[in-house]
């Protein structure tokens, strides 16, 4: 059974892409509400000449409880305008950008699937775009996660993090790390290309089964589980996570003018808080996502059939 191209279906706002940038930011947001205290940790822990202290599960907890005990909550979501800034940005800016580069690709033959080369190319380039427009975000949050508590930029907002990295070390301070940030696509490409095609393998079965049961495909069946969008993006960011990790430590260090750059060779320094920050994260950015876009999809086709029967 053979559903209609999701271009040719009505959009909630003028364009698909928007329908799904707007899915993206609602998917940030949500993700850094649920994870900023370990989004901290993850950086204190790539710059940090030491690992956690008694492994990974305690010195998580050790940290994060030493972290409350000087700060309190405030110190748990320090930075969480940047964060916020930065995440409901750049998926937005992704989606945004990868929707209208998979809709181009499908113009001349719309009912023909992407392969898993398109998939790549296609994230890595909405994903290079995003990374340079919204590095200087990503700046001003890692200082701001790293600084001293005390400190004035331990409690910096977006606005005046920009200013004082300005005003301080100029454009090139707001860009540090932008070249990192392009090698770091790559991660972005993995986990889409192994994303898209766990995606399609299981629309593909949901179909097959509705083709023996006789079913009409409808929108509201254009939706999977959301256990299963928690299994396939967890799997595919761990797979793209392992692969390309130590981008993500030299960054963060090379972000940080302070640091001592011959720890270097500690390239998977946070990869355990990581996995344990970035897994729960992802799996809740997709399953807001997924819903939210279905959400726009569904809302647009009952909208334009009450178009139609009005007419």
């Amino acid at each position: 059974m053979a559903t209609p191209n999701v271009y040719s279906q009505p959009s909630f706002f003028p364009t698909h892409a928007i329908d799904h940038a707007f899915a993206g930011i609602g998917a940030g947001t949500v993700a850094v509400l649920c994870m900023n205290p370990l989004d901290l940790l993850k950086v204190k822990f790539q710059v940090s000449t030491r690992g956690p202290q008694g492994g990974i599960g305690r010195g998580m907890w050790l940290a994060l409880r030493e972290i409350h005990a000087g700060e309190g909550w405030r110190g748990l979501y320090r930075g969480l305008g940047p964060n916020i800034a930065g995440n409901a940005s750049s998926w937005g800016l992704y989606f945004l950008f990868y929707n209208q580069l998979k809709r181009r690709a499908t113009v001349d033959a719309p009912d023909r699937p992407l392969s898993a080369g398109q998939y790549l190319l296609y994230s890595a380039e909405a994903s290079a775009v995003t990374a340079i427009i919204t590095n200087p975000i990503w700046v001003v949050k890692v200082r701001t996660f790293t600084a001293p508590p005390n400190s004035p930029a331990a409690h910096r907002g977006l606005w005046s993090g920009f200013r004082a990295i300005y005003r301080d070390e100029g454009m090139k301070g707001l860009y540090r790390g932008t070249t990192l940030a392009l090698v770091g696509v790559s991660n972005g490409a993995i986990q889409f290309m192994a994303y898209e095609k766990m995606k399609n393998w299981a629309f593909e079965r949901k179909r097959r089964r509705f083709t023996k049961l006789g079913r009409a495909w409808t929108t509201e069946d254009d939706k999977l589980s959301n256990t299963a969008y928690t299994a396939m993006s967890g799997v595919s960011k761990l797979a793209a996570l392992c692969a390309t990790y130590p981008y993500q430590v030299v960054r963060s260090r090379i972000q940080v003018p302070y640091m001592d750059t011959r720890t270097f060779p500690w390239f998977y320094r946070g990869l355990g808080t990581n996995l344990v920050r970035v897994l729960p994260g992802t799996c809740v950015t997709f399953v807001v996502y997924e819903n939210l876009a279905w959400l726009l999809k569904r809302t647009a086709a009952r909208r334009e059939a009450q178009r139609g029967s009005a007419s």
